[in-house]
């Protein structure tokens, strides 16, 4: 049902109160519709922009790498170094 011109001057004249009386409110509103609008993208199947991993989530892949590496690390250096002293005590025998 289309609106009269007077029901979307006046519609037009509270959203205009409504951005000047509390900007914070607008920011929300389009904050949640841009949220609405990608959920309803995704529950379609519509293939949204790709997004980059959060920070977060960087972070925690690389400090998993960092510690895998370092325990991996140290193993070799401590077989390494029990090989070289069982071959130094089947040397001196």
């Amino acid at each position: 049902m289309a609106w009269s011109q007077d029901e979307e001057r006046m519609l037009a004249q509270i959203e205009q109160h409504l951005v000047d009386d509390d900007p914070r409110l607008v920011a929300r509103l389009e904050s949640f519709n841009e949220r609405v609008r990608r959920s309803e993208e995704r529950s379609k199947g519509q293939p949204g922009p790709r997004h980059r991993p959060r920070r977060s989530t960087v972070i925690i892949v690389v400090s998993w790498l960092l510690i895998a590496t370092l325990v991996a690390t140290l193993l070799v250096m401590v077989l390494s170094h029990e090989a070289a002293t069982a071959l130094a005590l089947a040397v001196s025998f």
